[in-house]
């Protein structure tokens, strides 16, 4: 893992203060620049050659989402984008997404000091995992599904986790799945007022259906569910049909919804399933799918070389407990093969 060098963009000079004492901070990480606006920003990044931007969303002139374009167009880099967590800051960071950006950051503007102080000691951490991050230079190319009717669930649970890079993923993921898909749980890491929005969004443009995570939600054929609670993890109560539960619990190695729990909650209820982890920081996940696949279930990584952040696949590679990594088309495919048959 290399050293992160953040060019910080923003056109508040207090905001731009900031955050540049909040990455000074970081481990790992050197803010080598800053700029007021696009127009700086192009040419401190042909100067100083950062490998990762933080770009704040508003700004007088071209706006962060106009040269997020810009830049993912002409030469394609980490950004990091910076916005509030309304209702269009949240519309504009799922729009960011879909430029290329590697995560959305919500600036703290009304926060306590105690929130203010957790929120942006996250930043440190974005960033670097941004700067070691792969770019997605192009849009992926619409996915194909299957024909409505023609594919048949056989029982198998599909088991996802993400976070860093996780809309965009799952945006392509989801977008194979048949509206008859398998019975389906994601661990999704993100801020919960974009996971909302995503869900909606998500809900509206996918064939199956896709759905906030709720306590005693059965498991059955067609329907999606995303977990993103911080307060609260997800496991699968066995039965016919399984049923999601959400639990207090602490966090598990930092993490809550924690999908090494739910993994481990799967593997104990000798549940026919299927785990993946996606494009995300930290190792959340590995030792859950190791727990998986010691009881005979399939398990995947998200090649490591296309995620948009490799450190949770690599986790499970490295952990052993991946039986194969593939690209998201091909992990898609796979999910969709072992949970159930498109006849010919």
């Amino acid at each position: 893992m290399h050293d992160a060098r953040v060019l910080v963009v923003d056109d508040s000079a207090a905001m731009r203060a900031l955050f540049c004492d909040v990455l000074e901070q970081s481990k790992n990480v050197r803010v080598i620049g800053t700029a007021a606006n696009a127009a700086e920003a192009r040419d401190q990044i042909a100067e100083l050659q950062p490998n990762v931007v933080t770009l704040d969303v508003e700004m007088p002139g071209m706006s962060g989402i106009e040269f997020l374009e810009e830049i993912m167009n002409t030469n394609p880099m980490p950004v990091v984008m910076l916005s509030s967590l309304t209702q269009s800051g949240t519309e504009t960071s799922l729009k960011a997404f879909e430029l290329g950006a590697v995560e959305c950051f919500p600036k703290p503007l009304k926060a306590t000091p105690e929130q203010f102080a957790k929120t942006v000691g996250k930043l440190g951490k974005i960033v670097l995992a941004a700067a070691n991050s792969n770019v997605r230079d192009k849009p992926r190319p619409k996915a194909a599904k299957a024909e409505d009717g023609a594919y048949e669930p056989n029982g198998t649970i599909a088991a996802f986790s993400t976070s860093m890079g996780g809309v965009d993923a799952l945006t392509e993921v989801l977008g194979h799945y048949p509206k008859n898909c398998p019975p389906t749980v994601i661990v999704l890491q993100t801020e919960p007022a974009l996971a909302e929005m995503f869900i909606a969004r998500a809900d509206k443009d996918c064939d199956c259906a896709v759905k906030a995570a709720c306590d005693g939600a059965e498991l059955e054929p067609g329907t999606v569910h995303i977990a993103f609670d911080p307060g609260r993890h997800v496991i699968i109560e066995p039965g016919k049909p399984a049923r999601l539960r959400l639990i207090e619990r602490d966090p598990v190695e930092g993490f809550r919804p924690s999908a090494t729990l739910l993994f481990g909650s799967l593997s104990r209820a000798g549940m026919s399933t299927i785990g993946a982890v996606l494009t995300g920081m930290g190792e959340d996940g590995a030792k859950g799918l190791k727990l998986l696949q010691a009881v005979g279930c399939r398990t995947l990584a998200q090649d490591r070389n296309s995620a948009t952040v490799p450190q949770a696949p690599a986790a499970a590679v490295e952990a052993g407990a991946a039986s194969a990594e593939l690209r998201l088309e091909e992990l898609a495919a796979d999910v969709l093969s072992n949970c159930g048959a498109s006849p010919n």
